[in-house]
Protein backbone atom coordinates (compact mmCIF):
# COMPACT_ATOMS: atom_id res chain seq x y z
CA UNK A 1 0.00 0.00 0.00
CA UNK A 2 2.40 2.11 0.97
CA UNK A 3 4.25 2.35 -2.61
CA UNK A 4 1.73 4.43 -4.65
CA UNK A 5 0.05 6.36 -1.26
CA UNK A 6 -0.51 10.10 -1.41
CA UNK A 7 0.22 13.29 0.92
CA UNK A 8 -3.41 13.61 1.87
CA UNK A 9 -3.64 9.77 2.64
CA UNK A 10 -1.04 9.70 5.25
CA UNK A 11 -3.12 10.52 8.51
CA UNK A 12 -2.28 10.67 12.40
CA UNK A 13 -4.15 10.65 15.54
CA UNK A 14 -2.80 11.85 19.05
CA UNK A 15 -4.38 12.23 22.50
CA UNK A 16 -3.45 14.49 25.09
CA UNK A 17 -4.53 15.66 28.47
CA UNK A 18 -5.88 18.94 28.39
CA UNK A 19 -6.63 21.06 31.57
CA UNK A 20 -9.09 22.79 30.31
CA UNK A 21 -9.60 25.63 33.18
CA UNK A 22 -5.87 26.68 34.18
CA UNK A 23 -4.96 30.21 34.54
CA UNK A 24 -1.42 31.81 34.14
CA UNK A 25 0.14 31.10 38.12
CA UNK A 26 1.47 35.10 38.03
CA UNK A 27 -2.40 36.08 38.24
CA UNK A 28 -4.24 36.73 41.19
CA UNK A 29 -7.32 34.45 39.44
CA UNK A 30 -4.88 31.59 39.78
CA UNK A 31 -3.53 32.57 43.26
CA UNK A 32 -6.84 32.82 44.58
CA UNK A 33 -8.17 29.38 43.16
CA UNK A 34 -4.99 27.73 44.99
CA UNK A 35 -5.32 29.37 48.36
CA UNK A 36 -9.04 28.14 48.13
CA UNK A 37 -10.57 25.20 49.83
CA UNK A 38 -11.96 22.56 48.63
CA UNK A 39 -11.44 20.95 44.70
CA UNK A 40 -9.14 23.11 42.42
CA UNK A 41 -10.34 23.71 39.06
CA UNK A 42 -7.45 24.58 37.26
CA UNK A 43 -6.89 20.36 37.66
CA UNK A 44 -10.21 19.26 36.07
CA UNK A 45 -9.47 17.39 32.78
CA UNK A 46 -9.68 16.30 29.70
CA UNK A 47 -8.79 13.72 26.95
CA UNK A 48 -8.39 15.55 23.38
CA UNK A 49 -7.87 12.91 20.33
CA UNK A 50 -6.41 15.36 17.56
CA UNK A 51 -5.10 14.57 14.55
CA UNK A 52 -5.83 15.35 10.58
CA UNK A 53 -3.76 14.14 7.05
CA UNK A 54 0.05 15.27 6.26
CA UNK A 55 -1.64 17.69 3.60
CA UNK A 56 -2.94 19.74 6.21
CA UNK A 57 -6.50 19.66 3.82
CA UNK A 58 -8.07 17.63 6.61
CA UNK A 59 -8.68 17.56 10.15
CA UNK A 60 -11.10 15.63 12.35
CA UNK A 61 -13.66 17.04 15.48
CA UNK A 62 -12.04 16.83 18.35
CA UNK A 63 -12.71 13.89 20.29
CA UNK A 64 -13.23 14.65 23.99
CA UNK A 65 -13.26 12.29 27.06
CA UNK A 66 -14.71 13.77 30.06
CA UNK A 67 -15.21 12.02 33.92
CA UNK A 68 -18.83 13.05 33.68
CA UNK A 69 -21.63 12.76 30.77
CA UNK A 70 -23.52 15.57 31.48
CA UNK A 71 -21.86 18.66 32.80
CA UNK A 72 -24.04 21.44 34.27
CA UNK A 73 -23.16 23.67 32.17
CA UNK A 74 -24.12 21.04 28.85
CA UNK A 75 -27.28 19.98 30.63
CA UNK A 76 -29.81 20.62 28.10
CA UNK A 77 -27.94 20.32 24.30
CA UNK A 78 -27.33 17.61 22.34
CA UNK A 79 -24.29 16.01 22.46
CA UNK A 80 -24.20 14.47 18.84
CA UNK A 81 -24.13 18.17 17.58
CA UNK A 82 -21.80 19.74 19.88
CA UNK A 83 -18.36 20.76 17.87
CA UNK A 84 -16.72 18.05 19.26
CA UNK A 85 -17.41 14.68 19.39
CA UNK A 86 -18.06 13.64 23.01
CA UNK A 87 -17.43 10.91 25.00
CA UNK A 88 -17.09 10.21 28.63
CA UNK A 89 -16.32 7.21 31.27
CA UNK A 90 -15.00 7.37 34.87
CA UNK A 91 -11.70 8.42 34.31
CA UNK A 92 -12.34 10.22 31.63
CA UNK A 93 -9.62 8.64 29.28
CA UNK A 94 -9.28 7.07 26.13
CA UNK A 95 -9.40 3.30 26.72
CA UNK A 96 -9.80 0.93 23.81
CA UNK A 97 -13.63 0.77 23.78
CA UNK A 98 -13.75 4.86 23.23
CA UNK A 99 -11.02 4.44 20.56
CA UNK A 100 -12.42 1.63 18.62
CA UNK A 101 -16.20 3.24 18.74
CA UNK A 102 -14.53 6.25 17.33
CA UNK A 103 -12.48 4.63 14.20
CA UNK A 104 -15.44 2.89 13.33
CA UNK A 105 -18.42 5.48 13.93
CA UNK A 106 -16.08 8.76 13.17
CA UNK A 107 -12.91 7.95 11.00
CA UNK A 108 -14.37 5.81 8.97
CA UNK A 109 -16.92 7.86 7.40
CA UNK A 110 -15.11 11.33 7.77
CA UNK A 111 -11.95 9.79 5.85
CA UNK A 112 -14.19 8.36 3.25
CA UNK A 113 -16.25 11.63 2.70
CA UNK A 114 -13.23 13.56 2.31
CA UNK A 115 -11.68 11.07 -0.16
CA UNK A 116 -14.96 11.28 -2.15
CA UNK A 117 -14.93 15.13 -2.08
CA UNK A 118 -11.15 14.99 -4.22
CA UNK A 119 -12.09 12.01 -6.09
CA UNK A 120 -9.33 9.36 -4.14
CA UNK A 121 -8.94 6.28 -3.72
CA UNK A 122 -10.09 5.18 -0.16
CA UNK A 123 -6.88 4.31 0.61
CA UNK A 124 -5.34 5.38 3.98
CA UNK A 125 -2.08 4.98 6.45
CA UNK A 126 -2.53 5.84 9.88
CA UNK A 127 0.56 6.42 12.04
CA UNK A 128 -0.53 6.32 15.90
CA UNK A 129 1.82 6.36 18.94
CA UNK A 130 1.98 3.26 21.13
CA UNK A 131 -0.38 4.03 23.34
CA UNK A 132 -2.39 1.84 25.40
CA UNK A 133 -5.65 3.06 24.64
CA UNK A 134 -4.73 2.14 20.44
CA UNK A 135 -6.12 -1.33 19.81
CA UNK A 136 -3.66 -3.22 17.88
CA UNK A 137 -6.33 -5.08 15.59
CA UNK A 138 -7.64 -1.71 14.23
CA UNK A 139 -7.03 -3.35 10.40
CA UNK A 140 -9.68 -5.63 11.20
CA UNK A 141 -12.58 -3.18 11.02
CA UNK A 142 -12.47 -1.39 8.45
CA UNK A 143 -10.73 -2.02 5.27
CA UNK A 144 -8.15 0.09 3.06
CA UNK A 145 -6.42 1.56 5.83
CA UNK A 146 -3.01 0.43 7.14
CA UNK A 147 -2.35 1.07 10.41
CA UNK A 148 1.58 1.64 11.82
CA UNK A 149 2.67 1.98 15.61
CA UNK A 150 5.38 4.02 16.17
CA UNK A 151 8.04 2.72 17.97
CA UNK A 152 8.24 2.99 21.98
CA UNK A 153 9.07 6.26 23.31
CA UNK A 154 9.99 8.00 19.96
CA UNK A 155 5.98 9.78 20.06
CA UNK A 156 7.88 13.36 21.10
CA UNK A 157 10.30 12.93 18.44
CA UNK A 158 8.68 11.67 15.06
CA UNK A 159 5.05 11.70 16.26
CA UNK A 160 3.56 14.74 13.53
CA UNK A 161 0.72 15.95 16.39
CA UNK A 162 3.93 16.32 18.43
CA UNK A 163 6.06 18.74 16.70
CA UNK A 164 4.34 21.54 16.96
CA UNK A 165 0.65 20.95 16.33
CA UNK A 166 -1.18 20.12 19.22
CA UNK A 167 1.47 23.40 20.70
CA UNK A 168 -0.07 25.28 18.55
CA UNK A 169 -3.43 24.22 19.16
CA UNK A 170 -3.46 25.13 23.33
CA UNK A 171 -1.99 28.65 22.34
CA UNK A 172 -4.69 29.05 20.29
CA UNK A 173 -6.79 28.28 22.93
CA UNK A 174 -5.44 30.38 25.56
CA UNK A 175 -5.50 32.98 23.05
CA UNK A 176 -9.52 32.41 22.63
CA UNK A 177 -9.91 32.15 26.28
CA UNK A 178 -8.10 36.17 26.77
CA UNK A 179 -10.00 37.32 23.57
CA UNK A 180 -13.84 35.90 25.27
CA UNK A 181 -12.44 37.98 28.48
CA UNK A 182 -11.63 41.09 26.59
CA UNK A 183 -14.75 40.97 25.23
CA UNK A 184 -16.64 40.83 28.32
CA UNK A 185 -14.93 43.36 29.58
CA UNK A 186 -15.56 45.54 27.26
CA UNK A 187 -19.09 45.03 27.54
CA UNK A 188 -19.45 47.00 31.01
CA UNK A 189 -16.87 49.10 32.89
CA UNK A 190 -18.19 47.23 35.64
CA UNK A 191 -17.14 44.00 34.58
CA UNK A 192 -14.01 42.58 36.26
CA UNK A 193 -11.37 39.44 35.00
CA UNK A 194 -12.58 37.57 38.37
CA UNK A 195 -16.86 37.57 37.25
CA UNK A 196 -15.59 36.14 33.37
CA UNK A 197 -13.41 33.61 34.85
CA UNK A 198 -16.24 32.42 38.04
CA UNK A 199 -18.12 32.08 34.99
CA UNK A 200 -16.20 30.16 32.42
CA UNK A 201 -17.94 26.65 31.91
CA UNK A 202 -16.66 23.96 30.19
CA UNK A 203 -19.34 24.57 27.59
CA UNK A 204 -17.26 27.76 26.67
CA UNK A 205 -14.04 25.82 26.93
CA UNK A 206 -15.51 23.06 24.31
CA UNK A 207 -16.22 26.41 21.77
CA UNK A 208 -12.80 27.32 22.06
CA UNK A 209 -10.96 24.51 21.62
CA UNK A 210 -13.24 23.46 18.53
CA UNK A 211 -12.47 27.04 17.56
CA UNK A 212 -9.16 26.58 17.93
CA UNK A 213 -8.38 23.99 16.54
CA UNK A 214 -9.91 25.20 13.33
CA UNK A 215 -7.12 28.21 13.70
CA UNK A 216 -4.60 25.41 13.24
CA UNK A 217 -2.89 25.93 9.45
CA UNK A 218 -2.88 23.62 6.95
CA UNK A 219 1.08 24.65 6.37
CA UNK A 220 1.24 23.99 10.13
CA UNK A 221 0.05 20.41 10.22
CA UNK A 222 2.18 19.66 6.75
CA UNK A 223 5.61 21.01 8.28
CA UNK A 224 4.48 18.58 10.91
CA UNK A 225 5.20 15.24 8.97
CA UNK A 226 8.69 16.54 7.94
CA UNK A 227 10.74 13.42 10.72
CA UNK A 228 8.47 10.99 9.11
CA UNK A 229 8.71 12.05 5.25
CA UNK A 230 11.30 14.62 5.09
CA UNK A 231 11.56 14.23 1.16
CA UNK A 232 7.93 15.65 0.95
CA UNK A 233 8.23 18.40 2.26
CA UNK A 234 11.62 19.57 0.67
CA UNK A 235 10.64 22.18 -0.72
CA UNK A 236 8.88 24.07 2.30
CA UNK A 237 12.21 26.28 3.13
CA UNK A 238 10.40 29.27 4.77
CA UNK A 239 9.16 28.15 8.95
CA UNK A 240 6.36 29.75 10.39
CA UNK A 241 7.04 30.76 14.13
CA UNK A 242 2.51 30.94 14.67
CA UNK A 243 3.80 29.74 18.34
CA UNK A 244 5.85 32.59 19.23
CA UNK A 245 3.43 35.38 17.02
CA UNK A 246 0.42 33.72 19.99
CA UNK A 247 2.33 33.96 22.71
CA UNK A 248 2.86 37.32 21.87
CA UNK A 249 -0.74 37.91 21.20
CA UNK A 250 -1.76 36.27 24.16
CA UNK A 251 0.74 38.62 26.59
CA UNK A 252 -0.45 41.67 25.20
CA UNK A 253 -4.65 40.25 25.53
CA UNK A 254 -3.24 39.74 29.43
CA UNK A 255 -1.85 43.18 29.92
CA UNK A 256 -5.12 44.40 28.40
CA UNK A 257 -7.39 42.96 30.77
CA UNK A 258 -5.06 43.93 33.78
CA UNK A 259 -2.59 41.46 34.45
CA UNK A 260 0.51 43.55 33.53
CA UNK A 261 2.66 41.09 35.28
CA UNK A 262 2.32 38.53 32.64
CA UNK A 263 5.49 37.76 30.13
CA UNK A 264 5.99 35.20 27.09
CA UNK A 265 7.25 32.85 30.13
CA UNK A 266 4.66 32.99 31.95
CA UNK A 267 2.81 31.79 28.84
CA UNK A 268 5.22 28.93 28.22
CA UNK A 269 5.14 27.29 31.69
CA UNK A 270 1.00 27.40 31.83
CA UNK A 271 1.23 25.60 28.30
CA UNK A 272 3.98 23.41 29.08
CA UNK A 273 1.78 22.53 32.57
CA UNK A 274 -0.80 20.35 30.14
CA UNK A 275 2.39 17.87 30.06
CA UNK A 276 2.72 17.58 34.23
CA UNK A 277 1.67 14.36 35.79
CA UNK A 278 -0.67 14.87 38.35
CA UNK A 279 0.43 13.87 42.44
CA UNK A 280 -1.37 11.44 44.36
CA UNK A 281 -3.06 13.63 46.33
CA UNK A 282 -4.07 15.70 43.08
CA UNK A 283 -5.80 12.32 41.81
CA UNK A 284 -7.79 11.31 45.13
CA UNK A 285 -9.38 14.96 44.98
CA UNK A 286 -10.12 14.27 41.01
CA UNK A 287 -11.79 10.71 42.52
CA UNK A 288 -14.05 12.84 45.02
CA UNK A 289 -15.18 15.04 42.52
CA UNK A 290 -16.02 12.24 40.09
CA UNK A 291 -17.80 10.38 42.73
CA UNK A 292 -20.15 14.01 43.18
CA UNK A 293 -20.15 14.52 39.29
CA UNK A 294 -21.28 10.59 39.36
CA UNK A 295 -23.96 11.07 42.14
CA UNK A 296 -25.30 14.38 40.01
CA UNK A 297 -25.44 11.97 36.33
CA UNK A 298 -26.98 9.54 38.27
CA UNK A 299 -30.05 11.13 40.19
CA UNK A 300 -31.71 10.99 36.56
CA UNK A 301 -32.89 14.52 36.92
CA UNK A 302 -34.71 15.90 33.47
CA UNK A 303 -32.28 17.99 31.58
CA UNK A 304 -34.12 21.12 31.25
CA UNK A 305 -35.11 21.65 27.83
CA UNK A 306 -33.86 24.22 25.44
CA UNK A 307 -35.98 24.90 22.56
CA UNK A 308 -35.45 27.61 19.62
CA UNK A 309 -38.89 29.10 18.93
CA UNK A 310 -40.22 31.14 16.09
CA UNK A 311 -40.50 33.92 18.56
CA UNK A 312 -36.86 33.50 19.70
CA UNK A 313 -36.07 33.60 15.95
CA UNK A 314 -38.11 36.46 14.92
CA UNK A 315 -36.33 38.53 17.76
CA UNK A 316 -33.14 37.82 17.08
CA UNK A 317 -33.90 38.67 13.18
CA UNK A 318 -34.84 42.20 14.45
CA UNK A 319 -31.72 42.76 16.55
CA UNK A 320 -29.56 42.05 13.62
CA UNK A 321 -31.62 44.46 11.30
CA UNK A 322 -31.02 47.32 14.02
CA UNK A 323 -27.04 46.14 14.25
CA UNK A 324 -27.06 46.08 10.21
CA UNK A 325 -28.98 49.50 9.90
CA UNK A 326 -26.56 51.07 12.20
CA UNK A 327 -23.38 49.74 9.86
CA UNK A 328 -25.04 51.06 7.00
CA UNK A 329 -26.31 54.72 8.37
CA UNK A 330 -23.46 55.50 9.90
CA UNK A 331 -20.33 53.74 8.39
CA UNK A 332 -18.77 56.61 5.41
CA UNK A 333 -17.59 53.77 3.94
CA UNK A 334 -20.30 52.23 2.29
CA UNK A 335 -18.59 48.94 0.36
CA UNK A 336 -17.45 48.23 3.83
CA UNK A 337 -20.87 47.88 5.38
CA UNK A 338 -22.46 46.41 2.75
CA UNK A 339 -19.60 43.57 2.84
CA UNK A 340 -20.29 43.08 6.14
CA UNK A 341 -24.47 42.79 6.33
CA UNK A 342 -23.90 40.09 3.61
CA UNK A 343 -21.51 38.17 5.61
CA UNK A 344 -23.94 38.61 8.50
CA UNK A 345 -26.69 37.53 6.61
CA UNK A 346 -24.69 34.75 4.88
CA UNK A 347 -24.11 33.68 7.94
CA UNK A 348 -27.02 33.25 10.02
CA UNK A 349 -29.05 31.29 6.54
CA UNK A 350 -29.77 28.21 8.69
CA UNK A 351 -31.77 30.23 11.06
CA UNK A 352 -33.72 31.87 8.39
CA UNK A 353 -34.32 28.53 6.86
CA UNK A 354 -35.38 26.52 10.03
CA UNK A 355 -37.87 29.58 10.62
CA UNK A 356 -39.66 28.83 7.71
CA UNK A 357 -39.57 25.43 8.07
CA UNK A 358 -41.68 26.36 11.34
CA UNK A 359 -43.96 28.56 9.49
CA UNK A 360 -44.86 26.08 7.42
CA UNK A 361 -45.04 23.60 10.06
CA UNK A 362 -47.71 25.78 11.87
CA UNK A 363 -50.07 26.68 8.44
CA UNK A 364 -49.82 22.25 8.01
CA UNK A 365 -51.07 22.47 11.63
CA UNK A 366 -54.44 25.13 10.92
CA UNK A 367 -55.07 23.39 8.08
CA UNK A 368 -55.11 20.06 9.52
CA UNK A 369 -57.50 21.70 12.30
CA UNK A 370 -59.54 23.45 9.48
CA UNK A 371 -60.34 19.88 8.39
CA UNK A 372 -61.17 18.36 11.75
CA UNK A 373 -63.15 20.97 13.44
CA UNK A 374 -66.64 21.13 12.23
CA UNK A 375 -67.67 24.35 10.78
CA UNK A 376 -69.48 25.65 13.98
CA UNK A 377 -66.46 25.89 16.20
CA UNK A 378 -63.61 28.20 16.11
CA UNK A 379 -60.43 27.30 14.94
CA UNK A 380 -57.70 28.27 17.05
CA UNK A 381 -53.69 29.33 15.40
CA UNK A 382 -51.18 27.54 17.11
CA UNK A 383 -48.19 29.12 18.87
CA UNK A 384 -45.17 29.48 16.59
CA UNK A 385 -42.78 27.30 17.88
Amino acid sequence: MRGDIHLTKFLTQMKHVFFWKRMLKRTYLSKEERTAPGFKAAKDHMTLLLGGNASGELKFKPLVVYHSQTPRAMKGYSKAHLPVVWRANKKGWVTRTVFQEWFISYFKPAVEQYYHSKNLENKTLLILDNAPGHPPNLEDFVDNVEVIFLPPNTTCLIQPMDQGVIATFKAYHLRRTFSEMIKFLNGDAERTPREFWHDYHIMKAIDNLAEACKEVKPRTMKLAWREIHPELFADMLTVEQPLQNAHQDIAELAHHAGFSEVNEADIVELLQSHEEDLSNEDLMEMEQQRAHDGKDDELGNEEPQRFLTAKDLSEAFDLLDKAMAIFTEKDPQRERSSEANRIIMSGYKCYRELYEQKKKRVQQQTLDSFLKVPANQGIHSPKLV
